[in-house]
């Protein structure tokens, strides 16, 4: 089913080119994914559901109860934060998006997570992996692209949270970082790139309590044949800046040499189109299925500003499943 990244470019322009419906994943390092017809991804028991365009309405009879995780130790992930500083203070790098894995103890299955979970993108691929992302990576309309980058989070019963979240010089930086690097992302492959919507919040539901996160929308505008190359087009736009940094290219170095673990498709993207219209998102919010079980993983950007309790706190108040 996985192939590799010049093999997706060129089923992805081969069905976007015939107007044919399609669905898609590809790895962090866009080296592999699948592209699949409707009727494919049914056969091989892939489920998904883009804002409520979905292949799949099982729920399970009896909602499994235990979610608890072994989290990396503090040390450990002190120790990867203080890496990044030294790249920070180097000049390497002035925002980079730090991840770790996190091991879960849970009778939940991967299906059963899908089927539970609320989310506006979700994708369930037997035997591999999970995702309910509530990020947009990128949606193609009548010839215009739109992204939201989602950056800053906080928990929503902290007192005037969302006050809180809007004055922090932190995630102030960090927001608008990533809004300038994918601004200047959709300018490779669009003309008239502008922002047209800054900075507004929405509250995420889980079964850890309430989020409220940060995004901001920025949109361009495509040549009329861009179905023909929409493969490239995908590909020129990877990896997802929001969970990466800035630069980059040298940040994505930075990643690989500091993270413990490969990526693998967190923080991938994936989408689905529909002969005419296309939506993706970026694969955060992930549990993959791995010989030792199953595995969450999930960070936060870290800056000059970062705390190192504050940032470990983040990536463990990440590890939820949006059940309500």
């Amino acid at each position: 089913m996985f192939e590799n990244g010049a093999k997706i470019i060129d089923k992805i322009n081969h069905f976007s080119g015939l107007g044919e419906s399609f669905l898609f994943a590809i790895d962090f390092d866009g080296k592999k994914g699948f592209v699949l017809s409707p009727e494919d991804a049914v056969d091989k028991g892939i489920q998904y559901d883009f804002e409520n365009l979905k292949n799949r309405r099982e729920k399970p009879e009896n909602l499994p109860s235990r979610f608890d995780y072994s989290a990396v130790s503090f040390e450990s992930y002190k120790n990867a934060f203080e890496k990044v500083v030294f790249h920070l203070k180097r000049g390497d790098t002035y925002l980079l998006n730090l991840t770790f894995p996190t091991v879960l103890d849970t009778d939940f299955s991967l299906k059963e997570i899908f089927a539970i979970s609320r989310a506006p993108f979700k994708l369930f691929v037997p035997g591999h992996f999970v995702v309910f992302s509530p990020e947009l990576f990128v949606r193609i309309h009548h010839n215009k692209i739109y992204s939201c980058p989602m950056k800053g989070t906080i928990d929503a019963a902290i007192p005037d949270a969302e006050q809180h979240l809007l004055a922090d010089k932190k995630e102030f930086f960090e927001h608008n970082t990533i809004v300038d690097l994918i601004r200047n992302d959709l300018a490779m492959v669009s003309t008239n790139v502008m922002m047209t919507r800054f900075r507004y919040i929405d509250r995420i539901h889980t079964n850890r309590g309430d989020l409220l996160q940060m995004s901001s929308e920025i949109r361009g505008d495509l040549p009329e044949d861009y179905q023909q190359h929409l493969g490239e087009i995908l590909f020129k736009l990877l990896p997802a800046g929001s969970v990466t940094g800035a630069p980059k290219k040298k940040t994505v170095e930075v990643i690989r040499a500091t993270e413990p673990h490969a990526r693998g498709f967190y923080t991938g993207i994936f989408g689905f189109f529909d002969g005419h219209s296309l939506t993706s998102a970026v694969s955060i919010r992930y549990i993959e299925q791995t010989i030792d079980g199953r595995v969450f993983k999930s960070g936060g950007g870290i800056t000059a500003l970062s705390n190192v309790e504050s940032e470990y706190q983040e990536m463990l108040k990440k590890v939820y499943v949006p059940v309500v």
